[in-house]
């Protein structure tokens, strides 16, 4: 089913579809071509917009994101062949159309070398051009679903662990060696360096049949928590009106993933250290003990070692989780990973959400390696999701999270660059390339003039 289409019913014998999230640009120097475009599709499409050479329709697709282009071949100034290749040499993946009045065999095979999803011959009739929108849309369709089930594949083979740096190597080298294991594993590292990840890919190459049971310590209160993990009989308490099977029990046969494992209460630790011990649960109100196989893997962002020595942890608990420790890099200690995980992330969210691939220029990239990254991989996946929904390049999102944690004070990095540099850079820049017209780097910033003027006066200053 095509995403956004609605049924429009039949025109000359094809089936019509309307596409109102969707968006068409038309390319072409003849008024009674275009006009005769925009009354065919403009109830079709969200929006249609149209020009009449190259140079007005970058400008217009620089400033729009658009799924379709209908375009002339041969069109004044640049060809609209010329302006396609070049497109696709910056990433653009738009389906495009081309049209023309001049067809031989050199023109076609020069459209289809510039990615062309279709060639159609003046004069034509609107049926012809509504059959071609809807092959174009379906291809789309299939592309976009063929990603999502590659995606689904690769995620049974592969850790999810995106990277080529030295510490990444080593760490799904960590991971293959330790996964056939039954050993209890600890996790450790900062918030949003992919500690699920890893813990995902131990029962993945584990070969264990039963299932992945994930559980946030920090989101179960102490009431609850025992019930949760290891179940209840009926009337065990005020509410338990029936028998309940807990989450160790259904990961029976797999793994259970204890994230957070350093928020778990003191009295909860004493009966997962007899968990780990005998291979055995009690669920409350019973006096039974049941086997249970399972294998646990912890996670922490927090310093077991020094809530150990604060009495906050259980030190025979802390050296059973022990058994082998797997600490997650942070982004900021491998940078040369970045350009590979922007581009990850971009194809990802960009199928997910149904947008092109956006453009990354190295400038940006470079930007990128100068901000210190403090929430780390899922730092960077949510700025360029920020990134695609604004339609905003990615140093502009990192201004806006620049100006967002400047209240809070820049951090400093051990070469002496503060955040603030980092904007104050990316404003300069986009000031420059508005030749110091305030109100247009402003809109480019998506800041008000005001503060855009109160930041410049503070850096002079």
């Amino acid at each position: 089913m095509t995403r956004n289409a609605a049924p429009g019913g039949k025109r000359d014998g094809v089936i019509v579809r309307r596409y109102p999230q969707k968006s068409v640009l038309i390319v072409d120097d003849e008024f009674g071509i275009r006009n005769f475009l925009l009354k065919g599709l403009a109830d079709r499409f969200g929006l249609v917009e149209f020009a009449e050479d190259v140079e007005k329709a970058e400008s217009i697709r620089l400033r729009c994101h658009f799924d379709l282009i209908i375009a002339d071949i041969r069109l004044p100034g640049r060809s609209g062949v010329e302006w396609v290749t070049e497109m696709r040499e910056h990433g653009s993946t738009t389906a495009v159309i081309f049209i023309t009045a001049h067809a031989d065999l050199e023109t076609a095979v020069a459209a289809l070398r510039a990615g062309a999803a279709d060639f159609i011959m003046k004069p034509f009739r609107m049926d012809q051009i509504l059959a071609s929108i809807e092959r174009c849309m379906e291809r789309q369709q299939i592309q976009r679903e063929n990603f999502v089930l590659r995606r689904e594949v690769d995620k049974l083979f592969d850790s999810g662990i995106v990277g080529e740096s030295t510490a990444i190597v080593s760490l799904l080298e960590l991971l293959k060696r330790i996964a056939p294991t039954p050993s209890t594993v600890l996790i450790e590292g900062e918030s949003g360096t992919g500690k699920e990840l890893a813990a995902r890919a131990l029962h993945r190459w584990s070969g264990r049949g039963g299932s992945f049971v994930p559980i946030n310590c920090g989101a179960i209160t102490e009431e609850l928590m025992e019930s949760e993990l290891f179940g209840h009989r009926k009337g065990a308490f005020t509410g338990a009106n029936q028998s309940r099977e807990g989450l160790f029990n259904y990961a029976s046969g797999g793994t259970v993933f204890l994230d957070e494992i350093g928020e778990m209460p003191l009295s909860m630790q004493v009966h997962l250290l007899r968990v780990l011990e005998d291979k055995t649960i009690r669920q409350v109100g019973s006096n039974r003990e049941t086997p249970v196989d399972v294998r646990v893997i912890a996670a922490t962002n927090r310093d077991l070692r020094e809530l150990v020595e604060r009495g906050e942890f259980r030190e025979d608990l802390f050296y059973r989780l022990n058994v082998v420790s797997v600490v997650m890099p942070p982004l900021r200690e491998r940078l040369e990973d970045l350009p590979i995980l922007v581009e990850h992330f971009a194809a990802a969210l960009a199928a997910d959400m149904g947008l092109p691939m956006p453009e990354i220029e190295s400038a940006e990239l470079r930007e990128l390696e100068r901000y210190d990254w403090p929430g780390n991989v899922r730092e960077l996946k949510n700025l360029i999701e920020r990134c695609l929904l604004l339609g905003k390049s990615t140093g502009h999102c990192l201004a806006l999270t620049g100006a967002e944690k400047e209240a809070t004070g820049p951090r400093d990095r051990a070469d002496g660059e503060r955040l603030d540099d980092v904007v104050k850079s990316h404003v300069l820049r986009v000031l420059e390339r508005e030749n110091g017209n305030k109100s247009a780097a402003a809109r480019v910033l998506g800041v008000s003039r005001k503060t855009l003027e109160r930041k410049v006066a503070a850096w002079r200053e």
